[in-house]
């Protein structure tokens, strides 16, 4: 791919989601194989509760068990405008986060924060059994693997109460709830690579079904039910390790999705659809010091940094954040003074390296929002904007070439 030297893209992202959130990798121990038979893991949606045995604290239409509500159209949602002619098109940033939940480094709740401060609006790709309690993970039923298998650890029931409060404020927040589908398989033999169209519609609906019942499962009544309909609202996601894409498209096109944020090493040019899919990919930035570039996501850092290992030489850490905050610079910088196309930075939840990579995505996003004529958006609005604009203006866009700059935006707008 070029874009990493040393390590690879698809297995540092097995090692960055088992360890996004300080879990281990397996929850119970087992190894993680294909089942002999083959076995498609089916939905294991519970039967709905009654919707008014809870009453609804969000002024919404109870759905379901009462998990979720339906509270309308999302609130702080920009206006989609079209470019006029000769108009330079905005600068469009996307951080995004993979797995997002919320544990005791109470990153999700951070950085929920430095968006209100910076007037960001950012996509959290949720892992659906974050929502789920490891009491009850056998009700996940995993495409190729026995009942209960993940290769991200369960979250305790502090840390999934704590996470459907920030999936819920997020949203009303005007932030997007995607998904990071749920048991994060990265097996060259028996991971999400080597599932089908068919086992990808049943990943996704466990992990819609465990979102839109986790009142049900987790026996919680004291918080709100979350004030969105998921059904309507989750219309991306990021898959694991970025692999299993082919398979994954026709079933997420089935579903009424509309973009997927899974292709590594694309080029900061306009995006194309693929599957009838917007494809937002991770992009391949420059890389302070060295003659290949990276990933725009910390662990592809961190592997061409401390060889992969979480817990690098702590002499290297300053030197090493001020690499990877350069980093995020430079993708910026490139697109942002020539092509404008829309910038991607994919993260996680993480403390690696003693949190550098916290602090150089931070430091990053605000210099960032200072810039003028920069727009902070989730995958759902530039979807919006993009699904606005003139469809040959964005075929013109598209023949802008990595860091060309025009001569004149009215030869493209």
């Amino acid at each position: 791919m070029g874009t990493l030297s040393r390590r690879n893209v698809l297995t540092g992202g097995a090692v960055a989601a088992a360890t996004a959130l300080g879990v281990t990798a397996c929850a119970d121990g087992t190894a993680r194989s294909t089942s002999g038979d083959g076995r498609v893991g089916q939905s294991s949606a519970p039967q709905a509760g009654t919707p008014s045995s809870t009453p609804t604290t969000t002024g919404g239409t109870l759905i379901g068990d009462g998990s979720t509500s339906d509270t309308g159209p999302q609130p702080r949602q920009p206006a989609a405008e079209r470019l006029e002619p000769g108009q330079r098109p905005p600068q469009f940033v996307v951080f995004s986060w993979d797995g997002a939940g919320e544990d005791s480094k109470q990153l999700f709740s951070h950085f929920r924060s430095v968006a209100a401060e910076t007037k960001a609006t950012m996509t959290f790709f949720l892992s659906g059994i974050y929502t789920l309690p490891e009491s009850k993970k056998d009700l996940y039923l995993p495409p190729g693997h026995k009942p209960g298998a993940s290769d991200i650890g369960y979250l305790k029931d502090a840390h999934i109460r704590a996470t459907l409060q920030q999936v819920g404020a997020a949203w009303l927040e005007g932030h997007e709830i995607g998904t990071h589908f749920n048991g994060h398989f990265c097996s060259q033999t028996s991971g999400v690579g080597t599932w089908t169209s068919a086992q990808w519609r049943s990943e996704i609906e466990q992990a819609v079904s465990f979102v839109t019942h986790w009142r049900t499962n987790t026996g919680f009544t004291d918080l709100p039910e979350l004030p969105f309909d998921y059904t309507k609202e989750l219309i991306g996601g990021r898959t694991p390790c970025l692999m299993g894409r082919d398979a994954l498209l026709p079933t997420a096109k089935s579903l009424g999705w509309k973009y997927d944020a899974s292709s590594p090493g694309g080029n900061q040019v306009w995006p194309v659809m693929r599957g009838g899919l917007w494809e937002f990919p991770l992009q391949s930035i420059p890389f302070p010091g060295h003659s290949f570039s990276v990933l725009s996501m910390d662990y592809n850092m961190l592997a061409n940094q401390s060889a992969g290992s979480i817990n690098g030489n702590p002499a290297q850490r300053p030197t090493w954040q001020q690499q990877s905050y350069e980093a995020y610079m430079a993708g910026f910088n490139r697109a942002y003074t020539t092509n404008r196309a829309p910038y991607f930075v994919g993260n996680h939840f993480e403390s690696w390296n003693g949190g550098i990579y916290m602090k150089s995505v931070e430091q990053a996003l605000r210099e960032i929002a200072a810039k003028p004529d920069v727009r902070l958006v989730s995958f759902r609005q530039l979807v919006q904007w993009l699904e606005a604009q003139d469809p040959a203006v964005l075929t013109k866009l598209r023949t802008l070439g990595v860091g060309q700059k025009p001569a004149s935006w009215a030869q493209y707008t």
